[in-house]
């Protein structure tokens, strides 16, 4: 028997079988009225916490991490294969050891990244940018000449140095300075392995030896007259190398090459200039030649091929700017 006391009933005002927990609008039982989603319908119900809220130090002692190897989007890890002495294990704990080095606009920290007790364990210097209110970036206008920022917005906030514009800066150092790291690695310029970026952190190969003892910078170092000779050519393939790239590393000086063993290592990248989209990229390639060629004159290097005074117009050739 049809029941029609339901149709009695204006909108908003419960009559038998209409807005029953369990019940359709007519009075039947919905397929689904018993699953746990149900609650999803509510417009107030509360929202899962993202994954950014959980502490990936949970559980770990004061210092240490969980491994943020699974962290980096696609990519933002560095070029395959991985090298055999990385450590992928998402087991794996960061574990801060000291810092290696302060600069104005970055600190370079030592971790090691292992699986406690039973597995492989790895050195990793971690360059962390600051954040734009502390930051000592003063001449990044000219570097970013000739840079794409794929997003508008940020392309002009960029130009006009707003609060947004700082702000997404500081994000192009890290990335950018990631990405000519892979580029150069893959060129075989002799670059710290760069392992991933995560926001501002940039984890990078350990340039020293496994106790943690880091590899010295050339300015540090007083080489005697063949290993002197030895390193020249070294750098020089370096540079031409970088230069045949379009690139030149935009603040290139005895303080960013490291020396580890008899092998020069070049460091700190975030302002390589290119120097064919970039208008003053002539004048960073001669800067560049100039800062390392007064260095090893002034270390006594003699009847060298090319000479350091030759090194500028070489470099200029080498891009094609001549």
């Amino acid at each position: 028997m049809r029941d029609d006391s339901a149709q009695h009933h204006g909108p908003g005002q419960n009559g038998p079988g209409q807005n029953r927990p369990g019940r359709g609008r007519r009075g039947k039982r919905r397929f689904d009225d018993d699953a746990p989603y149900f609650a999803k319908r509510s417009r107030h119900r509360v929202a899962m916490p993202s994954v950014e809220t959980f502490d990936i130090t949970d559980g770990l002692p004061e210092g240490d991490r969980w491994s943020t190897w699974d962290q980096p989007a696609a990519g933002e890890r560095g070029p395959q294969p991985y090298p055999p002495w990385l450590v992928t294990e998402l087991a794996a704990v960061d574990t801060e050891l000291g810092i290696l080095k302060t600069g104005k606009e970055a600190d370079v920290f030592l971790l090691r990244r292992g699986v406690p007790q039973t597995g492989p364990s790895c050195l990793l210097a971690a360059k962390r940018y600051r954040e734009a209110g502390h930051r000592m970036f003063h001449r990044d206008s000219g570097y970013l000449e000739g840079r794409r920022v794929r997003e508008s917005r940020a392309s002009r906030a960029m130009a006009g140095r707003t609060a947004f514009g700082r702000e997404a800066i500081a994000g192009q150092w890290a990335i950018a300075e990631f990405a000519a790291l892979v580029r150069l690695h893959e060129s075989g310029i002799p670059v710290p392995y760069p392992v991933q970026v995560t926001g501002t952190e940039l984890l990078l190969e350990f340039i020293g030896d496994p106790d943690g003892t880091a590899a010295p910078r050339l300015a540090e170092t007083r080489p005697p007259g063949a290993q002197l000779r030895a390193l020249w050519e070294q750098l020089v393939d370096t540079v031409v190398t970088l230069a045949r790239e379009g690139l030149a590393h935009g603040d290139l000086s005895a303080y960013n090459l490291l020396l580890h063993g008899d092998r020069l290592v070049m460091i700190d990248l975030p302002q390589v200039v290119d120097v064919v989209a970039n208008p003053q990229g002539a004048m960073y390639l001669d800067r560049d030649a100039a800062n390392v060629a007064a260095w090893f004159t002034a270390r006594g290097l003699v009847d060298a091929n090319p000479a350091p005074a030759d090194l500028p117009t070489l470099l200029r050739y080498e891009a094609r700017l001549d």
